[in-house]
């Protein structure tokens, strides 16, 4: 088998220079099975990707990349509810817009969370005190194998604090090539979070959510255009009530947000922050001087980097506060995914 031959740094949010066997952009159901049935006979690995942004590259990929391309929104109505069944290949940020520009409340706080909408479901995207369960109606599923597409309602998609089916039983040899949304013609904004709970309630608009959700997440969040990186690198831990105690005794001012088992949700970036590791480096990673959730390709960083800087950031959370930090980002091996917590151990 020769060495990976063709550059992928531009498919990746993270921009390393990793490179992959074969690139292939699928448009349609067919061409994702017929290119998944190629990969087989060849004995190539496949990846599926959209926008690459909530992956690391560990290493060179040994295998095909099929970037999911199938785009398309409809919109229909039911008596309390506007229905959007979503190609998986749209761009997410761009749905939201679109959404609004037809008058459609509702995926406002979600807006400017990079990634295609089919990767949407995997992660169980959120922000702003909004999930993307709350909005689902039901993930339409390609199997690879045999080229059947099975509906799977939102009620049976496993959904969690960034978890879902498609990470476990759906997530070799299927691909999601479509996404259903459920809108509510009656609508309410979610204001419980930063700077949106300066908005009055009873007057403000959903453009005005979406422009301040956006106007948030510029101001702390790295454009991966600019500067390399997967968006919040660690998933914000969920710890027993005693821990959480524990902590605030220490930082009264700590953020906190109850759940409902009795455990707390903390927030990663602030115990990162807390551990003034804002702007440390290793090599050409560093983590982000406005966001400390965010690990950043500062300059011409590679794998090496961002795994070291990670497994420290890991050590010295869990040195002061007791509480090990997860990755949210995917770990991407020579062959296929690697458990990320392996990695960094």
């Amino acid at each position: 088998m020769t060495s990976p031959s063709v550059l992928i740094q531009n498919l990746h949010t993270f921009g390393l220079p990793i490179y992959a066997e074969r690139v292939v952009t699928a448009e349609s159901s067919e061409q994702l099975v017929d290119v998944w049935q190629q990969a087989k006979q060849q004995q190539y690995p496949l990846l599926l990707l959209g926008e690459g942004s909530n992956m690391l590259f560990l290493e060179d990929f040994s295998g095909w990349i099929v970037l999911n391309r199938i785009k398309g929104i409809k919109i229909s109505e039911s008596e309390n509810f506007w229905h959007l069944h979503v190609g998986a290949g749209e761009n997410w940020h761009q749905l939201v817009r679109y959404s609004l520009e037809q008058n459609l409340g509702g995926l406002e706080n979600l807006a400017l969370i990079p990634g295609c909408a089919g990767s949407a479901p995997i992660q169980n995207i959120g922000a702003y005190g909004v999930e993307l369960k709350d909005v689902c109606e039901y993930v339409d599923l390609l199997n690879l194998d045999t080229g059947d597409i099975a509906r799977i309602a939102a009620q049976d998609c496993q959904f969690g604090y960034r978890e879902s089916i498609f990470k476990h039983q759906f997530r070799e040899g299927y691909s999601i090539v479509s996404v259903g949304l459920k809108l509510a013609k009656q609508w309410k904004p979610v204001l419980n979070y930063g700077d949106l709970r300066q908005l009055d309630p009873q007057t403000v608009t959903p453009m005005q959510v979406f422009d301040a959700v956006c106007a948030m997440r510029s101001s702390k969040l790295p454009d991966p255009k600019v500067t390399g990186n997967a968006g919040s690198f660690f998933k914000n831990p969920i710890v027993s009530a005693e821990i959480a105690a524990q902590i605030l005794q220490q930082f009264p001012n700590a953020p906190h947000y109850p759940q409902i088992d009795g455990q707390e949700k903390l927030a990663a970036g602030w115990l990162i922050d807390a551990c003034q590791l804002k702007g440390y480096r290793i090599g050409g990673a560093a983590v982000h001087q406005q966001q400390a959730l965010v690990l950043i390709n500062q300059d011409h960083a590679t794998s090496h980097d961002v795994v070291a800087l990670a497994s420290y950031v890991r050590k010295q959370v869990a040195e002061r506060f007791n509480v090990w930090l997860e990755p949210e980002v995917r770990f991407i091996g020579k062959f296929g995914e690697r458990n990320a917590i392996e990695v960094l151990a």
